[in-house]
Formats: C-alpha cells, sequence, structure tokens
C-alpha cells in the first residue's frame, strides 16, 4: 500500500502543488509553519476522509478559497487507483474513486494510514479522551461502519446531556430522556465490542514491541476498560447491552443530579502498565514515550495482520523529540511500507534512512 502522487489545490497553504512520493521513506523537510504537517494531513485525509487536526472540511480550504481538491494515485491490493476529494464550502465533500462516487468510510478499505506526533508521546499521561482516539481512529479505518456509529452515538451523547443540563427549565424534555439512554445503552454495545477486540489486538502486538524497545527489561500490558457493570467486553451485544442497561439504572438519579451523562461509551478507557505498575502515575518520562512508539508501531503490525500490506506510516516532527537511541529504533522499525517523514532538519535522517528529501517552503514544493 503506497501513495505515489499527490496534487492539492487551494488545500490549506498550497494554492497547488503537485509531487510524487518514493514507495519507502520520504523526509518533508522546511522550517515551521512552511505547511509540512498540512502535507501530512492531506495523505491522511484518503484514509477516511477527515482530518488528524479539524472536526470541521471547511478549516482545510485556504482562506481566499472557495473550494479545495486533494487528489492522488495510489496503489492498494496490488491495483492502481485514484482518489479525489473535493471539499466545499457550505457544501458536503464530495469524493470518487477511479471517478465513482464512494463514502468516507469506503475509503479505509483502499488507504490505511498510521499517525504519529508530537502529543502522541503524551498518549499515556494524557486524559482517556486520547486513548479512546488511538483507538477510535485505527477502527474507523479497519471497519467502514464504525465511523457511521461513532458519529450517531456522539449525537446521542450530545442530545442527552442537552436534556440533563436543561431540564430543569423545561421539565417536558424529561419526556424523550429514557428513549436518549437507551439509544446510547445499544449504541455503546457496539462500540464496546469493537475496542475490547482492538484493545486486545493491541495488547498482544505492543508488548514484544516493547520488551524489544527496552532492551528485555520491561513488561507493557494493555487492558479495555468500560463501565462497570460490563463483565465481558466481547461478549454478545445483545449481553452487554443489558449490562449497560443495568449501569443507566443504578446511575439515572445521580445524572439528573449531577446534569450529566455516567453511562456509555464515553467512559472508555486502556489501562496501560509497565512492569505492572500504572505507566500514568509511575513511569518516568522516558518509559511513557517508549511505550507510546510501542503502541504506534504495534498499530502499524495491525494494520499488516489485518490487510496484508503495511499502512503509510505518518511521523509528524516526532523524531525530533526522541534521544538517538530512539530515533535509531523507530528507523530500523519503519522497513517494508512506505514512511512520510516531517522535520525542520533533513540530513541526519536523510542520510540514516536513504529517503527522498522533499523540501516545502510557504506551500511550494520542491523535489530533491
Amino acid at each position: 500500500m503506497r501513495v505515489d502522487a499527490l496534487t492539492l489545490r487551494g488545500y490549506r497553504n498550497y494554492a497547488e502543488a503537485a509531487l510524487r512520493f518514493d514507495g519507502a521513506v520520504n523526509v518533508i523537510s522546511g522550517r515551521n509553519a512552511q505547511g509540512k504537517t498540512n502535507l501530512l494531513e492531506a495523505v491522511y485525509l484518503l484514509s477516511g476522509g477527515r482530518s488528524f487536526r479539524t472536526r470541521f472540511d471547511k478549516e482545510l480550504i485556504g482562506f481566499d478559497r472557495d473550494f479545495a481538491s486533494v487528489e492522488a494515485e495510489v496503489v492498494s491490493g496490488g491495483r492502481e487507483q485514484r482518489i479525489e476529494l473535493l471539499l466545499r464550502r457550505g457544501a458536503p465533500k464530495r469524493i470518487t474513486v477511479n471517478r465513482v462516487k464512494t463514502a468516507a468510510a469506503e475509503l479505509g478499505g483502499i488507504v490505511n494510514a498510521v499517525l504519529f506526533c508530537p502529543d502522541d508521546l503524551n498518549l499515556l499521561r494524557d486524559g482517556p479522551a486520547a486513548r479512546r482516539r488511538l483507538m477510535d481512529l485505527a477502527i474507523s479505518q479497519l471497519r467502514p461502519g464504525y465511523a457511521r456509529l461513532l458519529s450517531d452515538y456522539t449525537k446521542l451523547y450530545e442530545n442527552k446531556t442537552r436534556i440533563l443540563r436543561d431540564y430543569r427549565d423545561d421539565p417536558r424534555m424529561l419526556d424523550t430522556l429514557d428513549d436518549f439512554s437507551d439509544g446510547l445503552c445499544r449504541a455503546s454495545a457496539r462500540l464496546i465490542r469493537y475496542r475490547a477486540s482492538f484493545a486486545r489486538r493491541l495488547a498482544a502486538a505492543a508488548g514484544p514491541v516493547h520488551r524489544e524497545f527496552s532492551g528485555a527489561g520491561e513488561d507493557l500490558t494493555v487492558r479495555y476498560r468500560t463501565v462497570s457493570t460490563v463483565t465481558d467486553p466481547e461478549a454478545s451485544e445483545q449481553a452487554i447491552y443489558e449490562e449497560i442497561c443495568e449501569h443507566q439504572r443504578l446511575h439515572r438519579a445521580a445524572e439528573l443530579a449531577a446534569g450529566a451523562c455516567l453511562t456509555g461509551a464515553h467512559k472508555d478507557d486502556l489501562d496501560i502498565d509497565i512492569n505492572g505498575r500504572s505507566a500514568r502515575a509511575y513511569a518516568s518520562q522516558g518509559q511513557t514515550r517508549t511505550a507510546a512508539l510501542s503502541l504506534k508501531l504495534a498499530e502499524r503490525e495491525i494494520f499488516l495482520a489485518e490487510t496484508g500490506e503495511y499502512p503509510v506510516l505518518l511521523l509528524d516532527d516526532v523524531l525530533s523529540e526522541l534521544d538517538a537511541m530512539r530515533q535509531d529504533f523507530v528507523l530500523n522499525r519503519i522497513g517494508g511500507g512506505q514512511t512520510l517523514i516531517t522535520c525542520c532538519e533533513d540530513e541526519q535522517i536523510a542520510q540514516k534512512t536513504g529517503g527522498k528529501v522533499i523540501l516545502i517552503e510557504n506551500g511550494t514544493i520542491k523535489e530533491s
């Protein structure tokens, strides 16, 4: 799986740009605020039609533009394919694959991408939302229906939260509370099964990577955690639904008192331990960074096992945040697939990888 060529028009700070990528390592170099991350974002967009930086398509369109387009030539499953995304202000985005209109969720079956950015180095120290996002971004590519389910869940959650927050001013809002609660329980049961399955695979892949990374001195464990009444998060959807409903029943009065939704998959998290102790509470900065890297490299292995191809690996200015040992480990693990690395200084990384260097200056691309 690889992206061979990319053309941008009106995308962020790119008025018009076109380039070709190497099938192995591409080092994207330039000063800060020149458009390096924008380029990676455009590639990531090919994997699911969504940015990793914003929820709003309008932010992807240049300030002085009414539309933006991303066109790519990709090879996936041994087939050459062409993906085009058209973003217009005030209108839904249009996606075509080989000139056939396609839903965003179907892009995951064509292009998969694993992103690692500086924020991910704090994956273990950040709140549960960061670890749910890790799962959601990956599963959305592997399971086309997951992104739609997640969107439906978010709408149910927002509506229920509005009722709990405002019902004192308008008690009639409580007439629909139980309907939204039931909808959340049903959607939660489905999300939990997806996430628990992914977390099990992530744990199996991340443990060996981390042992190698730490010189066989540390054991990394990953456990999925959801609401307390769910005894087996990989049980049948109906069984999980019934257990979540019990949690909802027990917490209904507390929700009304607090004005907040206390039951559902928005409470999920990953418990990550190093040598049996909570990484979030006890790990050093170096240990948490090593563990975060292990999780991302494990995610790449999951995509390989699922699809038979390595996903496109996007490293956004992350190597500058790592010491030499961790840099070398990452660079030694990225063989076999296509990688795009952004950095401010390209010489050392280019020498280590033998990769193609692409220079970015104020939205202009210069290929070496």
